[in-house]
């Protein structure tokens, strides 16, 4: 039988939402991190090129291209509900990403002023450091 804490809430409900709330916000971390590890310390410079299959054919150009953009729309998405009160997540780092994957106008220097926040900046640099990369360059 189960303890009713408050109302409908039971105890095996809080401790599934605790364990939800933990491995959520492990597996955003893992994957936050794994990302800003991988990119170039060049990735921000506003004179590197960025041009996705430049080489392949125009069909395959566009899926990747579409898929690309979708999956960062999705980023965005999650980023914007893990940076509430109470939802578990990087939320501004998951925006970033997301950002990163998509295509507009204006892209590179909204990424730019993300990324050159000092707190933004510093916790990535330090998370670089600590896998034994480069700190990001910016212009």
């Amino acid at each position: 039988m189960q303890t009713v804490v408050f109302g409908l809430i039971t105890w095996q409900s809080v401790l599934l939402g605790v364990l939800l709330f933990v491995v959520t916000f492990s597996i955003s971390l893992a994957i936050v991190s794994l990302i800003m590890v991988k990119i170039p310390a060049d990735y921000f410079r506003k004179d590197k090129p960025r041009e996705l299959w430049a080489d392949k054919s125009p069909i395959v150009r566009f899926l990747g291209i579409f898929v690309k953009n979708l999956f960062g729309l999705l980023l965005v998405a999650l980023g914007i509900v893990m940076s509430l009160p109470g939802v578990p997540g990087q939320g501004i780092l998951t925006i970033l990403i997301g950002i990163m994957l998509l295509d507009f106008p204006g892209k590179r220097d909204l990424e730019y002023r993300l990324v050159s926040q000092p707190r933004v900046l510093n916790a990535i640099n330090k998370l670089r450091h600590r896998f034994g990369k480069d700190s990001l360059v910016l212009d």
